[in-house]
């Protein structure tokens, strides 16, 4: 694994002469221009380009880029903060080399991420790729404890013919079904091609539930790398997609009814290469530690939902019913509640075992949403809190007095409750600092102004083509 290190101004030993061999070994491949991006607050992902001859100077000194873009909407509407959102200043975006990716499926382009700096050369409080490589050293040096991530991508697939605002499913077949996957056969080994190309090991692609809807999922990863690969992987869909005549949608609701799209993220903790979901003497072989992590994420999961699903539109999806785990409540593969343990099979959970967190899609921005949960349970983790009774079961079956005296409580049902939440959770906030905790209330309070008076099919149409 890279190791983790700011971005300085010149570069870090070597990066320069790697930049200067890494441009040419682009131009002969073929690339002419490289993508540098990064994830707003608002979970878009903004770009910036430059021809393959910028790689060195903008691995040196970085690309001008404003602020302004940490409280943009998703509608490109701008609120502000007190230090955020006017048109006053500049950043530097700054490539991550160990993640440039020629994409396979728009030739003539490499992609990398971006971290954000300041034009001195200092880190930018709102760059959410450094908030997220911070938590993860800081639980290294404070813990012990490494992770390993896994974002699951879900998009819905629409006709690129039909009228710009609407939806038509580009299949006809049953969930999960032969029919469906086999409409739609030479779209997706074309995905697949272009993973393989660009060194994304995928696990599973296949139908989902929905109309029109299709899963993947990839190798866990670091978690600066897994949200990174999330969102390279989206790049690639929505290039593919658009080959075929398709049009990919990774926003929560698509329409007011039915099941949405998710980005559930898989974690499991490690100390000196050991799994800490397996082979403990707590519940289903977890360790104390793996239990007081879970139990830190249910304490903070009601102002989670403020960073994991930050859109109006992801109120649609975040219903009882509907395996969007919209309760404060844990189980052994229990797709009903916020976290869903995953035990792995019979001799091969000391790798594959792991915790889900379900409440969370891809209109997050995956650096802010895996730099809180981790947060969320390490203040579970330093505190040695008790793991509560497991639900199963539906969570939602449960008579009002049962589910207080277990602690089980529904997730915001709104976006502005989401908010109040969040702004009421110390520990979120002080993990995020205050220019990006201030930047995640307005924003979603900016959203929230946005879809003032549209009913639920308006607000599914707002944001059915915004991720």
């Amino acid at each position: 694994m890279p190791p983790l290190v700011d971005p300085v101004p010149g570069g870090n030993p070597g990066d320069l002469a790697r930049a200067h061999a890494l441009a040419h070994e682009l131009s002969a491949q073929g690339v002419r221009g490289i993508v540098l991006a990064f994830v707003d607050t608002a979970g878009i992902c903004r770009v910036k380009t430059v021809p393959w001859q910028g790689l060195q100077p903008a691995v040196a000194w970085g690309v001008g880029m404003s602020p302004v873009f940490d409280t943009f909407l998703a509608n490109d509407s701008i609120v502000r903060t007190d230090v955020l959102g006017s048109p006053d200043g500049d950043l530097r975006l700054v490539p991550d080399l160990d993640r440039l990716v020629v994409l396979a499926g728009q030739p003539g382009w490499a992609w990398a991420p971006v971290d954000r700096v300041t034009q001195e050369g200092e880190r930018h409080p709102g760059c959410s790729r450094t908030f997220l490589r911070r938590v993860v050293a800081d639980a290294e040096d404070r813990h012990g404890i490494t992770f390993k991530a896994g974002i699951e991508i879900e998009w819905t697939l629409g006709r690129a013919a039909a009228p710009a605002d609407e939806f038509a499913p580009a299949t006809s077949g049953p969930a999960y079904s032969a029919a469906r996957q086999t409409e739609l056969s030479d779209y997706t080994a074309d995905l697949l091609a272009a993973f393989e190309k660009q060194e994304v090991a995928v696990a599973q692609l296949h139908p989902e539930y929905a109309p029109g809807q299709f899963e993947l999922s990839t190798d866990a990863l670091d978690p600066v790398a897994a949200a990174d690969q999330s969102v390279l992987v989206r790049q690639t869909i929505r290039a593919v997609s658009q080959k075929y005549g398709l049009r990919a949608s990774f926003a929560p609701a698509v329409a007011e009814r039915g099941v949405g799209n998710g980005g559930h993220l898989h974690l499991s903790l490690w100390r000196r290469g050991v799994n800490l979901h397996a082979g403990g003497d707590a519940r289903y072989g977890m360790t104390a530690a793996a239990e007081s992590f879970i139990a830190g994420l249910l304490a903070h999961l009601p102002a989670l939902t403020a960073v994991t699903a930050p859109s109006p539109a992801s109120y649609l999806r975040l219903r009882p019913a509907q395996w969007a785990g919209v309760y404060t409540a844990w189980g052994r593969e229990t797709r009903e509640t916020g976290i869903r343990v995953v035990t792995g099979t019979t001799g091969h959970q000391s790798h594959e075992a792991n915790l889900e967190v379900k409440p969370v899609d891809l209109a997050a921005n995956p650096y802010l949403a895996l730099g809180c949960v981790i947060a969320a349970g390490l203040d579970g983790l330093a505190s040695a809190a008790p793991l509560p009774e497991e639900v199963t079961d539906d969570p939602g079956r449960l008579v009002p007095d049962e589910a207080v005296a277990r602690g089980v409580r529904r997730l915001p049902t709104s976006l502005a409750h989401a908010v109040d939440e969040f702004r009421e959770d110390e520990v979120l906030r002080t993990a995020l600092g205050p220019v990006l905790a201030d930047a995640v209330v307005a924003v979603r309070e900016g959203e929230t102004a946005a879809v003032a008076g549209l009913d639920e099919a308006g607000v599914a149409a707002a944001y059915r083509w915004k991720y």
